[in-house]
Parts: C-alpha cells; structure tokens; sequence
C-alpha cells in the first residue's frame, strides 16, 4: 500500500515542514504532532531540498515558510505543484500585503497564514485547504474593498447575544474553551452553554462548522477557519 493511500486508511493527514529556520521547523513539527489526525513525515528541512523531501516522505501537505527570500520560495512552490500536483501546500508568511498573499495562492499555495497562527487554525487550515478551499488567514484582507461587492452581514434568524457574539469572535480565533474562559472572565462551563446556543443559533453541526459559516459570509472569495480535527471531543 502507498503512502497515501495507507495516510487515508488510517484517517492521518501526512504533513512535511520545509523552513529554513530550525527552531521554526521543531516548532512547527510540535504543532503537527500534538493535531489529531495529523502526523509531520519525513525530515524537516530547508526549502531548496523540497522536491527531494517530498519525494522521499510522500506527505499529503506540506507546510512552507514564506520569509524574506519570497521569490524562491514561491519557485520552490511552483515546482511542487507541478511535480506533485496532490500534495497540499500551506504557506506561513510575515506580510499581511494582500499582494503577497494572492502571489502565494497564485504559485499553487492553497492556504496562506500569519506565522505566529495557533496549533488549531493551522490544523483546519491544512484539512481545509487539502479539501480544495482557499484558505487566508482570518487577520487578513484579500481582496479590497472597493473590487468586489460588500457581502451581507451573517445574521442567525435568533439573534446572538453580546456575550455569545464574544463568545463566537474567541471560535474564530481559534481558542479553546479553556481559554475563551480566561479571556472572558466566566467558568468553562460556562463557555460550554455559549457555544451550544451558538450551534443551535446559527443551524451548525459544530464549532468548526459554526467559524466556516461566519467567516464565509464576511469573504466569499475565501475561506479562513480554525482546526476542527484539533478540537478536543468536549469542544466539538
């Protein structure tokens, strides 16, 4: 059995770190490890190995760091999208220039995050882009307001309530429940009966449902969502 195809039986997401920076590949590789269904393959390393590294591990993402050598990294990009046209490549960037961002996407990038993006946006983003979304960090705006038109406020047919609506921007975050608690100054189990009216409101069959449907309707264009397989089964 192939790779691949052994990754899909087992329902784990093979991803390989290619940055230049050590300290950013170990952390990168902490992060990968400790996302459910996720597992980081091969040997993190720098980004002129890449065709090598994702020949020999055979990952279904692979995570790039978009740094000050831009140009060669997206050449780098370019070839993987050409050689390996199913690997999934997810970008990690310092710019919030949306010329940059659409640079990226348009070398065969599929998602493209700020650099100090947590563990749970970075896993959804890998699954989402994998699923043939084009996923911007949330922090990020693509597409000028001016070039395309205003999209409808998401408006639930139940109104959210202040505290629910503080409740969801924490969602998109990201944050857990735990610490939606600390920043909002309220029990987690407290945060549990937000969230659930929150499911309910919005007609979502989870958390991560609930971020996708928001945040679609703020920018059709694209898609930025945190990880739902991250997601410990008491968030979900």
């Amino acid at each position: 059995m192939s790779a691949p195809m052994a990754s899909a039986a087992r329902g784990v997401t093979r991803v390989l770190i290619l940055a230049d920076a050590p300290v950013l590949r170990r952390g990168l590789v902490s992060m990968v490890n400790e996302t459910a269904g996720m597992q980081s393959v091969g040997t993190p390393g720098e980004l002129r190995r890449a065709l090598t590294l994702v020949e020999t591990a055979r990952p279904d993402a692979v995570i790039v760091e978009l740094g000050p050598g831009r140009a060669a990294t997206l050449n780098a990009c370019r070839d993987l999208r050409r050689r390996f046209p199913r690997v999934t490549i997810v970008a990690l960037g310092t710019s919030e220039d949306p010329a940059v961002v659409n640079e990226a996407l348009a070398a065969g990038v599929r998602g493209y995050l700020m650099i100090n993006t947590s563990p749970t946006l970075l896993g959804w983003a890998i699954l989402a882009a994998r699923a043939g979304r084009t996923v911007v960090d949330p922090q990020i705006r693509r597409v000028e307001p001016s070039a395309t038109p205003a999209a409808k406020p998401f408006a639930p047919e139940v109104p959210l309530t202040r505290r629910e609506s503080d409740v969801l921007d924490e969602l998109i975050q990201g944050q857990s429940n735990r610490q939606i608690g600390r920043n909002l100054f309220i029990s987690e189990d407290t945060v549990k009966s937000h969230v659930k009216a929150i499911l309910r409101k919005l007609g979502a069959r989870d958390r991560a449902h609930a971020v996708s449907l928001v945040l679609s309707s703020r920018n059709t264009s694209s898609c930025t969502c945190g990880a739902h397989a991250a997601l410990a089964p008491a968030e979900a």
